[in-house]
């Protein structure tokens, strides 16, 4: 039987600092959607439910991208028809793994999302893979295991860098800085590629719990993301 797994999407918008469209990021659902979905059942949820915002920054920037451009001309329906993030919270049995889609969307709601939270608790407790693609892995950094450490303190984690938020000019007005909150809940366990822009994708252990966390850097390492995803699946 096909493992199934909880994809994750942002419900959020609009940047309201300096009105910029923003949602999830096209390229990071795309891309891990080609090497999972014929191998893998996959369930889309967000936030809100419903239709879940594409960054449309994002659908210009990979217009010539033909896995991107194929993914949005022909599977509009998993990002129309989400399913609310808080029908899973007792139901993480039903699924082998979580994976949340990057996108400057994350950095606004996902990552206090006190749903979000407990999902991906509950997913690391049970040593279910947990994952995340440039901005998503800002969903790690407020999840706390009971003994009050972060989840991924001592864990070997990825993101966005600073030098690519500096490069997109949105540095100033985003949240946090998603490396620095990284390199600080892991303890300094935080990696990038030599290069901005360059892939990077990191295999770790949760250290509390023993269970695997996939992180990618940025878009060119979404598909990276779906295939370490993958190969912790066994598929």
């Amino acid at each position: 039987m096909a493992p199934k797994i909880l994809v994750v999407l942002s419900s959020f918008d609009k940047i309201q600092a300096n009105n910029h469209p923003t949602g999830w990021y096209l390229p990071e659902f795309a891309h891990p959607w080609s090497v999972l979905h014929d191998k893998a059942d996959l369930t889309i949820a967000s936030p809100k439910g419903g239709a879940a915002p594409l960054d449309p920054s994002s659908v210009e920037m990979f217009k010539n991208d033909p896995i991107s451009s194929k993914f949005l001309n022909e599977q509009e329906a998993l990002w129309k028809n989400t399913h609310k993030l808080e029908e899973f919270v007792d139901r993480v049995d039903e699924f082998d793994a979580i994976f949340y889609v990057g996108g400057h969307g994350p950095m606004f709601d996902l990552t206090t999302d006190k749903t979000s939270i407990a999902l991906i608790h509950a997913f690391a407790e049970k040593k279910k893979p947990i994952s995340a693609v440039c901005h998503g892995p800002c969903v790690f950094v407020n999840v706390t295991t009971p003994s009050g450490a972060s989840l991924i303190e001592g864990a070997e984690v990825t993101g966005f860098s600073n030098e690519e938020e500096d490069q997109v000019q949105l540095s100033s007005v985003m949240p946090f800085m998603l490396e620095d909150e990284l390199r600080k809940r892991s303890g300094g366990k935080y990696v990038k590629a030599d290069q901005a822009w360059g892939e990077k994708v990191v295999t770790s252990k949760v250290k509390e719990y023993g269970g695997v966390i996939v992180t990618g850097q940025n878009p060119a390492s979404a598909g990276g993301v779906g295939e370490a995803l993958a190969k912790a699946l066994g598929i």
